[in-house]
């Protein structure tokens, strides 16, 4: 299928407005009900395009486009549009602010017992990276949003837009404190785990690194020395929010580092800031999960992006979360790029499935490291060694099921429904409730966001190709699964739609009530991403690799030599179509020469027409010659 990321994003704005837009009102919740994650996910189904792509920003009335207009008619006229999105975000703030003005980020419905236990009210109330990471990019993207709007509103006359103003002026600081609480939660929960070798967790990590059967002081020894600078990092610089019991002098010890499910349950308190995010307890293990790892990396992405920067959207406390959290997201992605690609043989990252120091392995953790190792790439602006990651891509690709058959009760249907449990362990201390998983069924929109970061990077055609088939076949399998019928027709996610008998009761909860399935706002966020992501690869110029510029030149030399022959036979002041024919080839050729560089293909292109013409010009004056 064909990546057509306008069109296809329009096609999600009507599907979002027909399922949760009516007479004036917005209605929130989804397949797993109303929490603060899942209503921040439908939030960002319109926010996030509208502030990511310019255009289709919404902040402008004056300059949006008629499609856009058509898409967004249920909101009213463009003019009515910005003052909807305020209203919501205004409903959605006093939904997720508690009695005590602090910002709320309970993730509800989204946690799962692992015995089908009921869950105590506090574990319902249990915030999670999810929430914070999600939380933070709609704070950005709203704050963005209402900047600009307000500029046209205070621009306009009406007393309606005065009012509207007010309303701007009272919204912004609450989103900015909900931002200030979403920042402050990944600090927090951002951990350093340092196993014993000898211990299980060490042994785990020992075997997922050493591909040879080296001894293991000589793994240990092997890996200490990459990892230095990111272990002296840590040690020195990593302290706002952090337990003060990490051993990292001691380079006989591994360890790894990122995010764990929340608050890290030894987390100190943030001074400088006066909320009660700063210091609430914790009650996450002290050791990194590879998916919430990934989830937080997206979210601080998009606040330490150059269009968050331009705006200056931030506080003097949160730009100090946010170095902070820069400085992680730095020291995060370098770790997990050593490890992956440790040794000099196989990478560990090509040992699929990828296991975990607490003993869990699956090709989506393979994933997950390929997605850090590749934003490490981007961060370096290498492409060293971008091919053997594609082979990874491509090798899980298959392994998922997005570019190979689904055969009779395939195991991978699990990785997209209902998606792999992954357990949070210290919930279990909250109330003595039962132990609590997260369910990840975002396999596919992960490969296909990673596909077309990479294409980007890339600066080899064949391989770019290849990532974009990559791309465009998780495009295909995601669109196998959307939702047919019923009031979220368009919207995700029907599992059993391509992978059916294969899952046990995928088909019969897909289809638990016809034409009435919720949508799910998580798959469906993601799947705006992946096209959010698509506009930013194709805005990019197209590649120019030596060989076509190369045979491009070969062609302009020839056009531009055969041009002067031709000129030697017409004078200036010649006014015959000859002349005229001659002026147009030269400045087809102009233009071939400007773009050589940028767009050689295109180049190579109008040489070649310019050739057909000048030999038909030859053509003409040699018979010409034979009749005379």
């Amino acid at each position: 299928m064909r990546i057509q990321p306008r069109q296809q994003l329009l096609d999600v704005w009507r599907a979002v407005l027909a399922a949760c837009y009516h007479d004036g009102t917005w209605s929130w919740g989804g397949r797993d009900g109303s929490n603060s994650i899942s209503d921040t996910e439908q939030m960002l189904c319109l926010l996030y395009p509208a502030t990511e792509i310019e255009a289709f920003a919404l902040d402008s009335p004056d300059d949006m486009a008629e499609d856009i207009k058509a898409a967004l008619a249920p909101l009213g006229e463009e003019t009515r549009i910005g003052g909807v999105i305020v209203g919501v975000l205004e409903d959605y703030i006093a939904r997720y602010t508690g009695a005590d003005g602090e910002p709320t980020f309970a993730a509800g419905g989204y946690l799962r017992s692992v015995d089908d236990r009921a869950l105590t009210q506090r574990q319902l109330e249990l915030e999670v990276v999810d929430s914070y990471s999600m939380s933070l990019t709609l704070c950005i993207a709203a704050l963005r949003f209402l900047r600009l709007f307000q500029r046209f509103v205070d621009g306009q006359v009406r007393r309606e837009a005065k009012q509207l103003s007010e309303r701007i002026d009272i919204l912004r600081p609450q989103i900015s404190n909900r931002l200030t609480g979403a920042m402050t939660g990944l600090v927090r929960s951002f951990v350093v785990h340092t196993p014993e070798p000898k211990s299980d967790a060490g042994q785990a990590i020992l075997r997922m690194v050493n591909q040879t059967g080296a001894p293991d002081d000589q793994v240990i020894a092997g890996l200490a020395r990459p990892l230095e600078p990111v272990r002296v990092e840590l040690a020195n610089d990593v302290k706002l929010g952090q337990t003060t019991d990490i051993d990292l002098a001691d380079d006989l010890l591994l360890f790894e580092c990122g995010w764990s499910w929340g608050v890290d349950a030894k987390a100190s308190k943030i001074d400088f800031i006066q909320t009660k995010a700063s210091s609430q307890p914790g009650y996450a293990a002290s050791r990194p999960d590879l998916y919430f790892t990934i989830v937080a990396l997206d979210g601080i992405n998009d606040l330490i992006s150059q269009r968050a920067r331009e705006l200056e959207l931030l506080t003097k406390e949160q730009q100090q979360l946010a170095d902070a959290l820069r400085l992680r997201w730095n020291l995060t992605q370098r770790y997990w790029s050593i490890v992956a690609r440790y040794g000099t043989g196989r990478w560990p990252l090509e040992d699929i499935p990828w296991r975990t120091s607490d003993g869990e392995e699956s090709d989506y953790y393979s994933l997950a490291v390929s997605a850090m190792l590749l934003q490490d790439l981007v961060t370096r602006q290498s492409t060293d060694e971008l091919i053997r990651a594609v082979a990874v891509f491509d090798q899980l690709g298959r392994r998922g099921r997005i570019i190979s058959r689904v055969t009779s009760e395939d195991p991978a249907g699990t990785l997209h429904f209902p998606g792999i449990r992954i357990p949070l362990p210290g919930s279990e201390t909250v109330d003595d409730g039962p132990p609590l998983v997260w369910i990840v069924p975002d396999f596919a929109t992960m490969l296909f966001k990673r596909a077309l970061q990479a294409a980007r990077l890339s600066t080899d055609v064949a391989t770019r190709d290849r990532l974009i088939a990559l791309a465009e076949s998780a495009m295909d399998h995601l669109d196998g699964r959307t939702l047919h019928g019923g009031h979220a027709a368009g919207l995700w996610d029907d599992a059993a739609r391509v992978f059916g008998a294969s899952i046990p009761g995928a088909a019969q909860a897909s289809r638990s009530v016809p034409l009435q399935v919720e949508p799910s706002w998580y798959l469906t966020e993601r799947v705006v991403e992946c096209l959010v992501a698509a506009d930013r690869t194709f805005r990019e110029q197209p590649l120019s690799p030596p060989s076509m510029i190369s045979r491009a030149v070969e062609l302009l030399n020839e056009a531009e030599h055969l041009l002067n022959q031709e000129k030697l036979e017409v004078s200036d002041e010649d006014v015959s179509p000859k002349l005229s024919a001659l002026n147009r080839i030269e400045q087809r050729l102009d233009r071939a020469r400007r773009m050589l560089n940028v767009r050689p293909g295109t180049a190579f292109s109008l040489a070649t027409d310019a050739l057909r013409d000048l030999d038909e010009l030859a053509y003409a004056r040699q018979d010409a010659t034979r009749i005379y």
